[in-house]
């Protein structure tokens, strides 16, 4: 698992050089955007995109874990289909090969014929890393790649990435929107019992590089299983804010009136809004907020799986909102109702099979995921 942990290191590095590379031209970002139809439409945005970003970052994270974990293979779930529709209308599937010049000759097929787009492409996804973190690489976990599986978000956050506002993140962390705010997801959980065990964030975005040019990422990850619990991130709250003295919580511009309305009325109580699902849970990570809450099941497991195993290697995690709610109306001592990650939503179709229904809860201070809870319970 140690080998795993360092392989998904090496790929998220990968993701995240070929997300730059799909924004370094105009033109050819244009190329690289198509409209999600039908069951893969998600509902909560009026105009829903796939870019050609997304679906070569899913198939290399899946190809380079199956070519050294075979034993991963049909485990590996992400968030894109892998057909993706040229400009000539020629359906294409897409795949990485096993030699380079062939990777091209697809990506070219799917670029409408474009050489120098498809062989830039084909170079990121074919580089080989020497992608170093002597934390990860000295960690020892005795659990087989044969009990878990993974999930895939290949760009979290992206109307963000397509839209492209090249704002920085700023010293204390936090970015309401633009690129920092999209990320590479990729987590692992246990096949039994859909626990997340691992997790690897990658935040290609971060800031422009010294000289202005192109930008530079970070990463982070985490792993919980057993009585390990290890994160890169060990920080839990940034020395400017250790001694803050309300509530904050973080949540989406769309967020429905009355939650907004009924924390607003709290005191002390702060509200905060960002954009892009996985980048409002590494806030939480990060210790900029308390609590990110999102009331409608317009998350996926995709974008949750990998963010809740850093959590929870700190003491945090993510429940679903609405059974938090319904335990403390009915005044249920229970465990908190964690979010798993294992078993579809059988009654939905699409990618709300794999929706988090219930709405979510992220935190990791368990006494500001209860306080929010109380605030919140019986009057949405």
């Amino acid at each position: 698992m140690a080998e795993l942990l360092r392989l998904l290191l090496d790929v998220s590095e990968k993701a995240a050089n070929v997300a730059r590379v799909c924004r370094q031209e105009a033109a050819l970002f244009e190329l690289l955007v198509q409209e999600k139809k039908g069951a893969d439409k998600n509902k909560k945005f009026l105009k829903d995109f796939k870019t050609l970003a997304d679906v070569i970052i899913q198939e290399m994270i899946r190809h380079d874990v199956c070519a050294q974990f075979p034993e991963l293979n049909g485990f590996i779930h992400g968030e894109e289909s892998n057909t993706f529709e040229n400009g000539l209308g020629e359906s294409v599937t897409v795949t990485v090969c096993a030699k380079e010049e062939e990777t091209a000759a697809l990506l070219a097929k799917v670029l409408d014929g474009d050489q120098t787009a498809a062989s830039l492409l084909t170079k990121a996804i074919h580089q080989k890393l020497q992608f170093r973190d002597e934390k990860a690489e000295s960690l020892q976990l005795s659990l087989s790649p044969d009990d878990v599986a993974i999930w895939i978000d290949p760009i979290d956050g992206t109307s963000q990435y397509i839209e492209g506002k090249e704002e920085e993140e700023p010293d204390e962390g936090f970015c309401p929107s633009g690129l920092p705010c999209a990320l590479v997801l990729i987590g692992v959980y246990l096949r039994a019992t859909g626990q997340p065990v691992m997790g690897v964030i990658n935040q290609p975005f971060k800031c422009k590089d010294f000289m202005g040019q192109g930008w530079r990422g970070q990463h982070f990850w985490g792993v919980s299983y057993g009585d390990v619990n290890v994160c890169s991130f060990t920080q839990r709250r940034p020395l400017c804010l250790q001694k803050r003295d309300h509530l904050s919580v973080l949540l989406s511009s769309s967020e429905k009136p009355v939650v907004k309305d009924v924390l607003t009325t709290l005191s002390n109580v702060k509200l905060m809004y960002a954009s892009g699902a996985g980048y409002k849970i590494l806030c939480v990570i990060q210790g900029l907020v308390d609590v990110y809450l999102l009331s409608e099941g317009s998350t996926f497991k995709w974008d949750s799986c990998a963010p809740h195993a850093l959590l929870r290697a700190l003491g945090g995690g993510i429940s679903d909102l609405n059974e938090c709610l319904h335990s403390y109306v009915n005044g249920s001592d229970g465990p908190r109702p964690e979010l798993t990650y294992h078993e579809p939503n059988n009654r939905s179709q699409g990618v709300d099979r794999w929706a988090n229904r219930g709405g979510i809860i992220a935190y990791l201070d368990s006494s500001m995921c209860d306080k929010t809870v109380a605030a919140l319970a019986g009057k949405i």
